[in-house]
């Protein structure tokens, strides 16, 4: 991946501010947190669990700690990154006649607060619609690579946080809103929701084959292997890998995320068509 001069993406770096340790599990215990990982990796709002008050923060009891270069470095990418994705959504929100506003990007280690409720390094990176903020712990990526077989890249960081904003671009265009209005319904099955979370996850996805696509257009910045890093990291947390992972055996039924071949196949639809209109999983994927 080549890097450019972009900065200023909206981050607020909390690594090494000494609010971030010393978290305390309370109530639902681990298992809260392998829940998490399990169900929202890549995922979208996590406040169904945050929220249920089962994991609560001690407060800010860690020390202050100067970051190390390859940390510094780290910050400097995903600030490069979160740029790439202001400036290339703000371009496709002006093509179709709409104003974009760009999320705040938050890196952290351990454990942080969020809108949506104490954010756990365990949980994986994930958007908070209540306060429209990506929240990131790089030490995801060590995870990533060592528990789900992906191999880890630049482009593979990239391709998480466009995703995490394509969470973003959904609340925008008030498609969060309108899946939470059907889960609060309660009219619907655990299946049927799933179902819908599927279909989410998948547009997410595909929102973050379409910035590919529309920021190499612009920047540049794809070399050979790119888009096969992101795929591997798609197919890495595709449901049917992490079940067979973490259980031994797959249930289609409690997919959430979609398997491998979903992911690959939505990232790759978005990256060959460059364009946000055709990425109707819902209507394709709920019939």
């Amino acid at each position: 991946m080549k890097w450019t001069d972009d900065r200023g993406g909206n981050v607020d770096d909390r690594r090494g501010s000494g609010g971030g340790g010393g978290g305390m599990i309370v109530g639902g215990g681990l298992g809260t947190l392998i829940i998490a990982a399990i169900v929202f990796f890549l995922g979208g709002d996590p406040s169904g669990i945050l929220n249920s008050g089962s994991v609560q923060s001690s407060g800010n009891s860690g020390e202050k700690r100067e970051l190390t270069a390859n940390e510094k470095q780290i910050g400097e990418m995903v600030d490069m990154m979160a740029k790439w994705n202001i400036l290339t959504w703000d371009q496709i929100f002006k093509e179709n006649g709409m104003t974009y506003s760009a999320p705040e990007v938050v890196l952290f280690e351990n454990t942080t607060r969020s809108a949506c409720g104490v954010a756990e390094s365990a949980m994986g990176p994930f958007y908070c619609p209540a306060d429209q903020k990506v929240y990131m712990d790089m030490s995801f990526f060590n995870e990533l690579q060592q528990r789900f077989g992906a191999k880890v890249t630049e482009f593979t960081v990239a391709y998480v946080l466009a995703h995490e904003v394509g969470h973003h671009v959904q609340t925008l265009l008030g498609t969060t809103q309108k899946v939470d209005a059907l889960r609060r319904s309660g009219r619907y099955s655990e299946a049927e929701m799933n179902r819908v979370s599927v279909a989410t996850e998948l547009q997410a996805d595909f929102y973050a084959g379409v910035w590919a696509k529309k920021t190499d257009d612009s920047k540049h910045i794809l070399e050979p292997g790119d888009i096969q890093s992101a795929i591997d990291a798609a197919q890495a947390v595709g449901d049917d890998n992490i079940q067979k992972r973490a259980q031994g055996y797959v249930n289609q039924e409690s997919f959430t995320h979609g398997s491998s071949a979903q992911r690959k196949e939505w990232f790759m639809k978005g990256y060959n068509s460059g364009d946000i209109r055709q990425g109707d999983t819902f209507n394709q994927l709920l019939k």
